[in-house]
């Protein structure tokens, strides 16, 4: 009776083990492309910005949205802006709107204005509207009225 138990677990097992393997597989993958928006990889790949997928899943472990970092930087470049997916992400978590920045800094390279990463940053973390803002100097910020 014994010997009958274990050869009946050991059929069930037996058959049961290959059709939990491609569950397990479904939900790794599940997990994974939870984690890793593959999609936006793809789309930043074609679009001449090299970012990692270990990057990406950095972000969202820092509770980073990726597209709302990957989608300014891809204009930014297309627009010939070097700017780098760390400055975006620091200018995100410091509470800066990314996307406004670059607009920012694609305008005032289509202006011929001198309009460095730091300060347009420093600008939208005072809270002041960049659109509004005219630099006609280097140096000193003017406000448009």
């Amino acid at each position: 009776m014994d010997l009958s138990i274990s050869l009946h677990s050991f059929v069930f097992l037996y058959f049961e083990i290959p059709f939990l393997v491609p569950i397990l597989i479904v939900i790794l993958l599940l997990v994974f492309f939870s984690l890793v928006p593959v999609g936006l990889w793809v789309t930043a790949q074609f679009s001449g910005v090299h970012v990692k997928i270990s990057q990406l899943i950095g972000m969202r472990l820092r509770r980073v949205i990726p597209k709302n970092i990957i989608n300014p930087l891809i204009k930014a470049t297309k627009a010939g802006l070097n700017l780098t997916t760390n400055q975006l992400e620091a200018h995100y978590l410091a509470g800066g709107n990314v996307n406004t920045l670059v607009n920012a800094l694609i305008a005032a390279q289509r202006a011929d204005i001198e309009l460095e990463f730091e300060r347009a940053a420093a600008i939208d973390l005072a809270g002041r509207n960049l659109s509004l803002i005219h630099i006609s100097e280097p140096t000193r910020p003017e406000r448009i009225s």
